[in-house]
């Protein structure tokens, strides 16, 4: 049993650290663009998640999380310290995170906060896909950010929770242009 790096990690145990590590990646991202089904493709189809007021299978997560995420005006989630464990075709991971939570009004606690977080997750490769068979985000701490919150110095790019924001854009652009 490896818990850590070490010199003599193999090309697959590579691969597959990166491979989770992706998973964890393409969660943050779904919510902070509001993309349940990118959300959706990090667990696998029978996936149960525990957080602070749910716990229950990805489905019902998902129900439940959209209508608040939607409460604000945007959410980002930023991973730190990440770990695995790979146990054959199942691995546990840590992951240390920060989320940034903002809406309006700006002076309002609830709609403007930024958490320190842990993500514990159990997962799985199923034909040959890693996603996620049970997590646990765990949160450490929460400070109040209302107030603070400054708008733009000038007229620049501004995010997006659909197609519209600047990723999607520049993504359908280069695609076009390399023929994809």
């Amino acid at each position: 049993m490896r818990t850590g790096l070490s010199s003599s990690l193999s090309l697959r145990e590579l691969s597959d650290r990166q491979l989770i590590h992706e998973v964890v990646l393409r969660y943050c991202r779904g919510v902070d663009r509001l993309d349940l089904d990118l959300v959706r493709s990090a667990y696998h189809p029978d996936g149960v998640d525990h957080y602070t007021g749910f716990s229950g299978p990805v489905d019902a997560y998902l129900a439940w999380v959209e209508p608040l995420l939607r409460t604000f005006d945007g959410t980002q989630h930023i991973i730190g310290n990440h770990s695995v464990e790979l146990l054959g075709d199942h691995a546990v991971s840590e992951t240390y995170g920060t989320a940034v939570h903002w809406g309006s009004p700006a002076d309002d606690a609830r709609r403007n906060f930024t958490s320190g977080f842990r993500y514990v997750d159990h997962l799985a490769r199923r034909d040959g896909r890693w996603a996620i068979v049970e997590r646990f985000a765990i949160r450490e701490w929460t400070r109040s950010d209302a107030g603070t919150r400054i708008a733009p110095e000038a007229d620049g790019p501004r995010p997006r929770r659909d197609g519209s924001d600047p990723l999607h854009v520049l993504t359908r652009s280069v695609r076009r242009t390399a023929g994809f």
